[in-house]
């Protein structure tokens, strides 16, 4: 039998980064479908892969027991034709999707030790993963055992999720309600204590001016141990629950010779902006969704903010691998997307 010809995925399309690389790939895991993608992150300064571009490519064909070429720090191109799957299951965490084992266990199936800056993001357990489990009940679990900070990297991240063999349902999403409470971990490691605090006191000076009733607000200052962290950094991540059951998020990373404070006014201010606009998912967690509802089975309706070139990507990719169709409506600084998804099962 001929082998099937990789579909052409060109790189460079809209925001022309690596979400455009890791969707593809998930997507052609999961349908089992060759791929060859060129253009790689083609309108990043530094085109081409980054060493934790390479290390995720590396670990799906690992998972997948797939064929990869082209794998190479600084390459513009690559094809990956995935092996023969039992596989279910998809994360979104700066690989942004994840496989495990779906036919034997649900237990830890990836350790990623070579991922960096991605370990010092939490907005991934604190509202992707939360809003994957309530919406489309999936049950992973994130452990991060060590954090990698820039430029030595090394952090080391184990996730595990439970199989699952029936399609996703569709959802929807529309309907926020209030703010019931805001919490936050401004954290660092290899610094001084007092920069975590005055994160934690910068951010909650603009929730206050924001109009932010403190009583709802709880954000924990913190100081990794040494035996956590490879090198040092610092950052801090919020994240606001409502009363529809919806989380956004707000983040920032600290730099040398910057204002810890500036640093969490700068997360309270991102999240203020995600409250803003009245959506029920924040900006990021707007294009990570993609790639379950296309997956879902039926009609899924969410309510968002203005559509981001990220979103706008993350659709491109899924409709090209998938076959889904999009409506996006968008008015007034609000947007609703709308999706029909394929109802995928995993190949037994």
């Amino acid at each position: 039998m001929a082998a099937v010809e990789p579909l052409l995925v060109d790189g460079s399309v809209l925001e022309g980064g690596g979400q455009i690389l890791r969707n593809t790939v998930a997507f052609a895991v999961l349908l089992s479908r060759p791929v060859s993608i060129h253009n790689i992150r083609h309108n990043r300064r530094k085109p081409g892969l980054k060493a934790q571009h390479a290390a995720g490519l590396r670990l799906v064909a690992k998972i997948c027991s797939g064929h990869l070429s082209g794998c190479d720090i600084g390459s513009s191109a690559i094809e990956f034709r995935p092996g023969p799957i039992g596989l279910f299951a998809v994360l979104d965490i700066y690989v942004r999707s994840t496989l495990g084992d779906r036919l034997t266990y649900p237990t830890d199936f990836a350790r990623w030790n070579e991922c960096t800056p991605g370990t010092t993001n939490r907005h991934a357990a604190r509202v992707f993963l939360p809003f994957i489990q309530r919406r489309f009940g999936l049950t992973p679990d994130l452990r991060i055992l060590k954090r990698g900070f820039v430029p030595k990297g090394g952090g080391e991240v184990i996730v595990s999720v439970t199989p699952q063999c029936d399609p996703l349902p569709s959802v929807v999403v529309t309907d926020r309600g209030s703010v019931t409470s805001i919490g936050g971990r401004a954290y660092v490691a290899g610094l001084p204590a007092h920069l975590a605090t005055s994160m934690r006191d910068g951010a909650a000076t603009i929730l206050s001016r924001a109009g932010m009733d403190p009583g709802l607000v709880n954000i924990t200052a913190v100081r990794e141990k040494p035996e956590e962290a490879i090198g040092s950094g610092s950052g801090i991540v919020l994240w606001a629950e409502t009363s529809g059951g919806c989380v956004l998020g707000g983040s920032a990373i600290g730099a040398k010779g910057k204002d810890p404070e500036k640093v969490g006014a700068e997360a309270a201010e991102e999240l203020i902006r995600n409250l803003g606009h009245g959506g029920c998912v924040d900006e990021y967690l707007q294009d990570q969704m993609i790639i379950f509802l296309a997956l879902a089975k039926g009609r899924s309706l969410i309510k968002a903010g203005p559509l981001t070139l990220h979103t706008k990507s993350a659709i491109w990719v899924a409709e090209q691998l998938t076959g889904a169709k999009f409506l996006i409506t968008e008015l007034e600084g609000q947007t609703w997307i709308e999706c029909n998804g394929i109802g995928y099962t995993a190949l037994v």
